[in-house]
């Protein structure tokens, strides 16, 4: 499986580094990285990435809470660039699925990311919402899931299988903590892995160091250090 590579990031001098990678297929965005980056200006802020990145896709989220705000929002999103995905969280801060807001922007052609999806089930319920027309990406929080002592692996399994049909739609590993997980996605099949920068940079050197030399790597570092400390026994 040729599983792509997004960036998630959203500081534009790192968006400027990273588009220029082959690797590097599409960015994903989100309102905590938009504040940690610096943005004051949501719209303006939104379209310096995408004047950045002009070809490659381009996630930007809606941040309302309720139907026709997240409808509202996602129909101006759309209108700043053709390459944009616009994300919409599969329920609100209240848990209230978005099925509604998401079948309608769907019907109106809208490219979306559907975001903050930890089950199958919850796949299940997307899927029944959309069309086999419109391109959806599905993002399934990896990470976060595995945070709390549950296993994602059986989640994407079964998300993967069910969305077969529909050729529109794209299973997303979101919330990466490690490069092997890059491994993991493309063995499940997962179409997109979207990954901070320093892991990416991590995945670009993999195969560069055996077994023996990681071996001797980390003994080294425990003598350097050993040694720097002036540790006596």
């Amino acid at each position: 499986m040729n599983t792509k590579i997004f960036c998630d990031i959203a500081e534009l001098k790192t968006i400027k580094k990273f588009n220029k990678k082959k690797i590097v297929k599409g960015f994903t965005t989100n309102p905590s990285l938009m504040r940690k980056a610096g943005a004051k200006d949501y719209k303006s802020y939104s379209k310096k990435i995408l004047n950045i990145c002009k070809n490659k896709p381009v996630s930007l989220e809606v941040f309302a809470d309720e139907y026709s705000e997240i409808k509202k929002q996602a129909i101006e999103i759309n209108k700043w660039g053709k390459n944009i995905f616009v994300k919409i969280p599969v329920v609100n801060s209240k848990g209230k699925f978005m099925g509604n807001v998401i079948r309608d922007l769907n019907k109106k052609n809208v490219k979306l990311n559907i975001t903050a999806v930890y089950t199958a089930q919850q796949t299940k319920k997307i899927l029944n919402k959309i069309n086999k027309k419109t391109k959806v990406i599905i993002s399934i929080f990896a990470g976060r899931s595995a945070d709390t002592g549950k296993d994602p692996v059986p989640e994407f399994k079964k998300s993967i299988l069910i969305a077969k049909k529909y050729k529109n739609v794209e299973i997303l590993w979101a919330s990466v903590r490690e490069p092997y997980n890059y491994l993991q996605s493309k063995q499940l099949g997962c179409h997109i892995i979207t990954i901070p920068p320093s892991i990416i940079e991590k995945i670009e050197k993999f195969g560069q160091k055996s077994f023996q030399k990681l071996t001797i790597e980390t003994v080294k570092a425990f003598l350097n250090d050993s040694t720097k400390s002036n540790f006596k026994i």
